[in-house]
């Protein structure tokens, strides 16, 4: 069943990318799908999705994106290649408020061939104004095979700069 994020927000995809269901593709715990059709590799198709949830733990984002690997290990090995704070002076313009950045590989099969997927996972910790112990916690993931990762990456980080807190006035 699809989730709803825990706030609003607003962004605008990239050219060549579209807007799918998440249940119609296999994605039930995500808020947000988009799909990228002219990248089909294989018979995947690199797609950007959008989840979220409220935290009142202390848990750091780069403890938070963590989580992500076991998760993903049930589908298969996964190889964190890169974790990094993003939205700083190291990585500028990608994202503010800061967050963290993680590329992972996933080893896993599609329709039962084996498969090298690569994700890049954002982190972003929104704060409650009313009450800073909660937060909610969004979570960006390109997906794509190595082959679409040269052609979908620009696209991805171009998506990234364009979320914003959406006010009362946007749907």
């Amino acid at each position: 069943m699809t989730t709803t994020l825990p706030v609003k927000i607003s962004f605008s995809l990239p050219d060549g990318w579209q807007a799918a269901p998440p249940d119609e593709v296999g994605a039930p715990g995500a808020a947000f799908v988009a799909l990228h059709p002219a990248s089909i590799d294989g018979g995947f198709t690199a797609n950007i999705t959008i989840s979220g949830e409220m935290r009142n733990d202390g848990a750091t984002l780069s403890e938070i994106a963590a989580e992500s690997v076991p998760r993903l290990e049930e589908a298969g090995p996964v190889r964190v290649v890169k974790k990094v704070d993003a939205g700083t002076p190291d990585i500028p313009g990608l994202t503010d408020p800061p967050g963290i950045l993680q590329n992972l590989v996933l080893s896993t099969t599609l329709r039962g061939e084996p498969v090298e997927l690569c994700q890049s996972q954002l982190y972003l910790g929104m704060e409650d104004v009313n009450s800073p112990a909660k937060r909610a916690v969004l979570e960006f993931v390109l997906t794509a095979t190595q082959n679409q990762l040269d052609e979908v990456l620009d696209d991805f980080r171009q998506f990234l700069r364009t979320v914003r807190p959406a006010d009362d006035t946007e749907a």
